[in-house]
């Protein structure tokens, strides 16, 4: 690893120069954060679900024609990706209040809203990722309305099929976060979807239950994240029933 040059190191993940020119390769670290981070842990084994989920989210993008910077899983912890401009811009979908919604309007927690509601984010970690606005997207530069259009499209048809998926394995699909980027193909520029979509970047809910199956039970210190995330994995179909190591991280499947 230290023979790769390191292009950009996240709180969850490291990009590395990739194999061929317009290629990176992303990797996922076992680090949890939580509040800016101003909670930090090492959680073993975290990345390798992380990676293992999004890749088969990102799989699945790419079959229904949502455009995104996934290639192939190279390892437990590794996804070579194409090489994106990232849009500063973070886009949240809500389809039940939770988190800050229910902090901000006074709602209760798990109350269904109305439709589904996107929300748009600057990412700024030493701003603490303030909520925006389209105006002040446009107006500083951020993205175009066409893009703003486009990742609002794109944001809202990830949220149609996700739910869908989710419900299917008895998850409910409470609010999700994304990012875009900017794929440059000769003349040619469009927005695909970037980053990861996992449960660190979704609110998962059991549906008989409402059991937290996401990053919360880090962010709450309600313990057995590794759990959760290895739950959703079973569900998914990606992950042994009976083989769930509790120390050297879990055991994924299907490649």
């Amino acid at each position: 690893m230290s023979r790769r040059r390191r292009i950009y190191e996240g709180k969850a993940k490291i990009l590395y120069e990739g194999p061929e020119p317009g290629t990176l390769v992303q990797h996922f670290k076992d680090d949890a954060t939580a509040f800016n981070n101003e909670k930090h842990d090492v959680i073993d084994g975290k990345g390798v679900l992380n990676n293992r989920i999004s890749e088969y989210l990102f799989n699945q993008f790419n079959q229904i024609g949502i455009p995104t910077h996934f290639m192939k899983r190279l390892n437990m912890r590794e996804q070579l990706i194409r090489e994106v401009e990232i849009i500063p811009v973070e886009v949240v979908v809500r389809n039940i209040a939770a988190g800050t919604l229910s902090k901000r309007l006074g709602i209760e927690e798990g109350t269904q809203l109305p439709r589904s509601i996107v929300e748009y984010y600057f990412k700024s970690d030493d701003l603490g990722d303030p909520m925006i606005s389209e105006e002040h997207i446009t107006a500083f530069g951020w993205a175009t309305p066409p893009e703003i259009d486009e990742m609002t499209a794109l944001a809202l048809r990830i949220n149609d099929f996700m739910s869908g998926l989710f419900v299917g394995i008895g998850i409910r699909l409470v609010d999700f976060k994304v990012e875009f980027g900017r794929l440059y193909e000769n003349e040619l520029m469009r927005v695909v979807l970037a980053d990861e979509v996992s449960p660190d970047s979704c609110r998962l809910w059991d549906i008989t239950t409402n059991e937290k199956l996401d990053k919360d039970r880090f962010r709450r210190d309600m313990g057995g994240l590794i759990e959760a995330y290895q739950e959703v994995a079973r569900r998914l179909g990606i992950l042994f029933e009976n083989d769930r190591p509790e120390q050297s991280g879990p055991v994924l499947v299907k490649s």
